[in-house]
């Protein structure tokens, strides 16, 4: 393995390890759970053993992981303790580090360089199985190399000081579930409430991001109109905020049998639910008298 950060001992009294950013194992690998212990945990140097270095050299970075502060248990870190612009490329030396009482090994992670004050100056994808096996309580220097494409600010604005390397934390989607508004909470017995609720959980969920309309039920009333109960689903991570829909209607022959525009007031769908609403058409909205509702679809009008 390639060694980009060459230090000697004349370095020794400029090598200080940057900002420390640590994350709980759990947060990375699935099953790893805290230990419960307070007892601080000192990493101890390991490195690659393709890594082919002077005993100096390995000294110095002794020296530096021994500033390296200590992890509470059931922990992973990233230190960085140095930055080298090669323009249009960007070299990150940081320690790995593992305060878990085993050994692990990453696969794909991604990686965020931000600065003091939590700006985001580049982000990338890694493969980490080139770290190799890091060893239980163990500290690991790794280079990682930015290209000029990972930056999300120009090269010559990276801040040479007060930077820190970290793990990109994707949040897990919560499950999708029932949104119902309180108009319909206060009409609705319980027991079709929780009817809704099971309903909406055994569907599969929208797809990350997407916002689909499914037909539930339709109903013809005394007077001839037609009152069609919609699922309004949101797979966003965002609440979903509606003014106008305009709906149509197809019976069993794939007539489009009621067609309409309508103003929504405040309607919001929350993210990553579904929310039900009933649409009625007017009987002057309604096109077709002998439909035939033994099937039928609604969408909205593209």
């Amino acid at each position: 393995m390639f060694n980009l950060f060459k230090r000697k001992r004349t370095e020794e009294k400029n090598t200080n390890p940057s900002n420390d950013s640590t994350v709980s194992a759990s947060e990375l690998f699935e099953g790893e759970e805290s230990t419960g212990s307070d007892e601080l945990v000192e990493t101890e140097l390991s490195l690659h053993p393709d890594w082919k270095i002077a005993e100096e050299e390995t000294y110095v970075y002794q020296f530096m992981n021994n500033d390296n502060p200590p992890l509470k248990p059931g922990q992973i870190s990233l230190a960085g303790y140095e930055m080298k612009k090669l323009d249009p490329e960007l070299a990150i030396g940081a320690f790995v580090r593992n305060s878990l009482d085993k050994k692990i090994s990453f696969q794909q992670t991604s990686l965020l360089l931000v600065s003091e004050n939590g700006q985001k100056l580049a982000r990338k994808e890694f493969d980490l199985s080139k770290l190799g096996e890091l060893p239980a309580q163990s500290s690991r220097p790794h280079a990682f190399i930015f290209n000029k494409n990972d930056l999300l600010v120009p090269l010559e604005e990276l801040p040479t000081e007060g930077w820190r390397l970290a793990f990109e934390l994707r949040k897990t989607p919560r499950k999708h579930s029932l949104d119902l508004a309180e108009s319909w909470q206060k009409s609705m017995a319980e027991d079709d409430i929780s009817k809704l609720e099971q309903f909406v959980d055994n569907l599969n969920a929208p797809k990350s991001g997407e916002v689909n309309f499914m037909g539930v039920k339709i109903l013809e009333s005394d007077e001839g109109n037609l009152h069609l109960t919609m699922l309004i689903r949101n797979g966003s991570e965002k609440n979903l905020n509606l003014q106008q829909l305009p709906l149509q209607v197809e019976d069993a022959n794939g007539d489009i049998i009621a067609k309409g525009g309508f103003k929504l007031n405040d309607f919001e769908v929350k993210a990553n639910t579904s929310k039900p609403w009933t649409f009625i058409f007017p009987k002057d909205m309604v096109l077709k008298e002998d439909y035939d509702l033994s099937q039928w679809k609604a969408y909205p009008i593209q």
